[in-house]
């Protein structure tokens, strides 16, 4: 993707209109106090215009929220209104996180993690547009978004609730890739995947590849569209290639990752055609496990296990990527097999304040959300 070409976005502020947001958004991601590859400029861009939809700001429902000190911005943080909070019928502003994002951190200059936030809240604490209270999704518990919004809400005090934590694999290590798999993984089935690889070998040439260089994206972009079809999520209708918008999102977010350096794409052939390929982002000192695909008539081989073997030595072969968020979903059976690190994401109900009647309605519904879930607990057992 050509992130010179890329639509201005909407604002909080004019006066940041006056500045190419890509340039401002780059220097922000290269200096963030936790990394969040679904927010850097590369896939957000992508992202908003393909899977924004259309909407009154512009570029669908999504609005982005900057905070700026001294002319520098500090934060950045897209967000969209939903009619529903949960089960309740309860509106309120969430951070925008689209089928494909699988963590929500904004970004935040590193050391200026208090100032951002106060100003990210004060803007959506005077935002018209803005129901009841702030949900943010799949952030890391123990990241330095969490950390300073807690210290805000008590400074402020403002209300803030754990709405849902669950744990994820995650992959960092200081051992070699050798190592770490002898270490954490079983010895049956460490002996299990060097019969599956030995018998995988024997019906033709193996080949493992990282992408290197440009001019094969589009062809591996394709393979991946192709191969991801050809599975369970083909047939369930949830295969990126199941939706035009959805191609041309991971098509342009490849590309826009791949020239920015962030892409980081690995796939093992069996006699030149794919049968197993990975998409990770990166971003920092970290990256993000995106998506796999695998050809499932070659299941009694492990091919998705296979690739992660190799995605494991790429990694932990790289000192440029200090650590991997698997992106799964928590107790995931494979992964979780393999890795074993874990990383708590949790999400928070904040609540906004305002003026007057505002502030009431605000502080009303924030209270009826929490005494809802405190019920619901307590019929489940939980309290």
């Amino acid at each position: 993707m050509d992130m010179a070409a890329h639509p201005s976005p909407p604002f909080a502020s004019d006066s940041l209109a006056l500045t190419d947001p890509r340039a401002r958004w780059a220097t922000l991601a290269a200096e963030a106090a936790e990394p969040n590859a679904f927010y850097a400029p590369d896939l957000l861009a992508a992202a908003i215009d393909h899977l924004a939809g259309n909407g009154p700001t512009g570029h669908g429902d999504v609005r982005l929220i900057e905070a700026q000190a001294d002319g520098e911005l500090i934060g950045l943080l897209p967000v969209t209104v939903q009619a529903r909070h949960g089960r309740l019928p309860i509106g309120c502003v969430a951070n925008w996180m689209h089928d494909h994002c699988f963590f929500g951190a904004p970004l935040i200059r590193r050391g200026q993690e208090m100032a951002a936030w106060r100003s990210l809240l004060a803007q959506l604490d005077a935002a018209e547009w803005a129901p009841h209270f702030l949900h943010l999704r799949a952030l890391d518990a123990a990241g330095a978004n969490a950390a300073a919004l807690e210290a805000l809400c008590v400074e402020q005090g403002r209300g803030r609730r754990e709405v849902h934590r669950h744990d994820r694999a995650m992959l960092r290590s200081d051992m070699s890739a050798d190592d770490y798999w002898e270490t954490h993984v079983r010895a049956k089935k460490r002996k299990e995947i060097r019969r599956l690889q030995k018998r995988l070998a024997e019906l033709g040439t193996v080949e493992q590849r990282l992408l290197n260089d440009g001019a094969d994206l589009p062809r591996w972009c394709g393979d991946f569209l192709a191969l991801e079809a050809s599975g369970w999520k083909g047939r369930e209708g949830s295969a990126l290639a199941s939706r035009p918008d959805d191609i041309a999102f991971f098509r342009a977010a490849c590309a826009a990752a791949f020239a920015a350096g962030r892409l980081h794409f690995l796939r093992i052939d069996l006699d030149g055609r794919a049968i197993a390929m990975l998409v990770n982002f990166r971003h920092g000192d970290g990256a993000f496990s995106f998506k796999i695909a695998f050809d499932e008539e070659m299941g009694r081989f492990s091919p998705g296990v296979l690739i992660e073997i190799a995605n494991l030595h790429a990694v932990q072969d790289d000192p440029a990527i200090g650590w991997m968020d698997s992106c799964a979903a928590a107790d995931h059976p494979m992964i979780d097999s393999l890795w074993a690190e874990r990383r708590s994401i949790v999400q928070y109900r904040i609540a906004l304040q305002g003026k007057g009647a505002t502030r009431l309605r605000r502080a009303a519904a924030f209270a009826l959300a929490g005494g809802v879930e405190r019920i619901a607990s307590r019929m489940k057992g939980q309290e």
